[in-house]
Parts: structure tokens; C-alpha cells; sequence
């Protein structure tokens, strides 16, 4: 199985991983016209400037029914990469309601806006590994069928998306894929903490920060590489089964201590490090290894870039951001 796609849409395209997705296709299938919803700026003005005709981004408020079943009806997508959500881990505890509002509504809006102009699209769910919580390390590796358990209001939005897109696939029949992503590296999302980290490098580095400022070093994890994940997105809608849900994620396993210690081997300067509570969720996850045996089985995928490199490779991408 390997389908191929004209037309691809991307929801929430001028976000971190929208952006590096549409980057990803753009130079693997140069022959797919990327469409793109966005809500705010973000990445667009660059997608737009970079890319041009290649790319067709449009400003979509996926809480409007109406005005997004028309637009995705015009498009008329072979795939749909639905990554659109509020995705801030730590500020959910503090806005559940915004958070469940906008995540909740703008998923059903868009499985529903499919729904009814009878579309035969792949649809890619983009879940996270947030939706299991804290698994017993007894239960580790995690597998598909482990049990939801979401410990954060964002996770449970996540859910949400999840279980609806599930009785939309099993119910009306509709062309979806779920994918689980665990931990990845990606350079345009401040608020994870291997960004953080590396912003925070960069900027003593210049002179602008003293200290570097971190929460909870002690949670364990798979990390990969923000090239292997937009891999695995893509291989997900041309070679996933419909209906399947696959984790994905890394083989090395590493605390968020032991990735801070290998990021500060590659700073220009000595840094010294300070906890800040505030950074401290109020509640997190211990422990999260997975395996993507599933995955690869069904399409190939296996992650490629050394943990060293993609640790190198986020910080230089963080050492070119602006911090006037």
C-alpha cells in the first residue's frame, strides 16, 4: 500500500508542527499542493513567502462550521492532517475550560464537515502519548491498547479528539488513521522542554539570560528527531491501515535530565541551572516508554537521526531565533 495524494490539507498549518509537516511533504512529494488552515499567524507569513504557489494557506476558524464545511468542500482533499489544537500542557491546568471549548469543538466541526460532503480522505488524527497518563512501569513498553488515563486537561481534549475520531471511522465509515506521537524535538514550539532548554542556551550564550531555569528533570522518555516525526506522519497517511491507531516514538530512552545534561555538552559557555516551581506541573508524568512495532510493521517506519545530532541540530536552529 502506497497511496498518493494531489491535494493535502493541514489544520493549524502555521503551528510548529503544521509548518515543519507542510516543510516535509512539500520536499518529499513535490508533486502535493499543500492547503492549510491557520487561526493566528504563526509560521504562515514564512510558508507563504518560501513556498508560494506551491502552498495555499488560509485563515479558518475551525469553530465555524459552516465557513470550514464550505472551504474543505471547494479544497476537496485526498488527505487531511488534523494538528489544529491548543496544545500548552502546563497552561490547561489553568484554562480548562478554554481549552476544552476550543479542542473539543474544532475536532467535531471538522469530522463532521467531512462527514457531510461525503469525503473519501485519509484522515490522519494527530493524538499524543499524553492521552495514556501515568502507566505502571509493570505495563511498559506501552501498546495501543493500554488503557486512557489522561492526568491534564490538554490530555483529555486529546481524548476527546481520540474517541471521536474512532466512532466517526467505526460508525460512518470514514477513512481515519490515529496517531499517538510520543516525545519529539521541535525547535518552533517554545513550550516544550527541550525548546526551553535550548532557547535558554542560546540566549546566555548572547548575554541576555544568566541562568537557566527548569521544572521536573526526573520524567523519563523516548525522544526522536523532528524529521523522523514528520516521516512518520506522512507514512501514516500512505501506508497506514484505516481504522488503526499506532504509537510512535523513539528506541533511546532518556530522562529530561540526562537530555539537559547532553544539551549543556554542546553550549559555548558554562551554565549554571536553577529550579523554578513555577515550571512544575502540578501533576506529571513519571515514566513513558513505548514501542512502534505496530507501526513499523504496517509501514516501514523506523526513527533514523541520532539522538546526539537531533539534540545539536535543535539547538542551532534555537541559536538563530531573535532574542532582542
Amino acid at each position: 500500500m502506497n497511496r498518493v495524494f494531489k491535494k493535502c490539507l493541514i489544520t493549524g498549518v502555521a503551528g510548529s508542527g503544521g509548518s515543519y509537516l507542510a516543510e516535509y511533504i512539500l520536499r518529499k512529494s513535490p508533486s502535493t499542493k499543500i492547503y492549510g488552515f491557520y487561526r493566528s499567524l504563526g509560521y504562515s507569513t514564512f510558508l507563504k513567502k518560501k513556498y508560494k504557489s506551491k502552498i495555499s494557506l488560509s485563515k479558518v476558524n475551525l469553530n465555524n462550521f459552516n465557513n470550514l464545511k464550505k472551504k474543505i468542500g471547494t479544497i476537496k482533499p485526498d488527505v487531511v492532517f488534523h494538528l489544529a489544537s491548543n496544545a500548552d500542557v502546563r497552561n490547561s491546568f489553568f484554562e480548562p475550560l478554554k481549552f476544552s471549548k476550543n479542542n473539543n469543538m474544532i475536532t467535531a466541526n471538522l469530522l463532521e464537515a467531512l462527514r457531510q460532503i461525503k469525503s473519501k480522505s485519509i484522515i490522519v488524527i494527530c493524538s499524543t502519548s499524553e492521552v495514556y497518563g501515568n502507566v505502571e512501569k509493570k505495563n511498559m513498553p506501552i501498546k495501543e491498547t493500554q488503557q486512557i488515563a489522561p492526568i491534564n486537561p490538554y490530555a483529555v481534549t486529546k481524548v476527546f479528539q481520540d474517541l471521536m475520531s474512532q466512532v466517526y471511522e467505526k460508525t460512518f465509515g470514514m477513512n481515519i488513521i490515529i496517531t499517538r506521537m510520543f516525545s519529539y524535538m521541535n525547535a518552533r514550539r517554545d513550550n516544550l522542554f527541550q525548546t526551553a532548554f535550548a532557547n535558554q542556551v542560546a540566549a546566555i550564550e548572547r548575554g541576555k539570560l544568566k541562568y537557566l531555569r527548569h521544572g521536573n528533570l526526573k520524567s523519563k522518555r523516548t525522544i526522536i528527531d523532528i524529521d523522523d516525526a514528520m516521516e512518520a506522519y506522512w507514512l501514516a497517511a500512505k501506508k497506514g491501515k484505516i481504522g488503526e491507531i499506532y504509537n510512535i516514538c523513539g528506541k533511546e530512552k532518556i530522562s529530561v535530565g540526562g537530555f539537559l545534561k547532553k544539551l549543556l555538552s554542546f553550549s559555548k559557555k558554562k551554565i549554571e541551572c536553577k529550579l523554578d516551581k513555577n515550571l512544575v506541573r502540578p501533576k506529571d508524568i513519571d515514566l513513558q516508554i513505548s514501542d512502534s512495532k505496530k507501526f513499523h510493521q504496517d509501514t516501514g517506519w523506523e526513527p533514523k537521526k541520532n539522538l546526539n545530532l537531533s539534540i545539536l541540530n535543535l539547538l542551532n536552529e534555537c541559536r538563530k531565533k531573535k532574542f532582542d
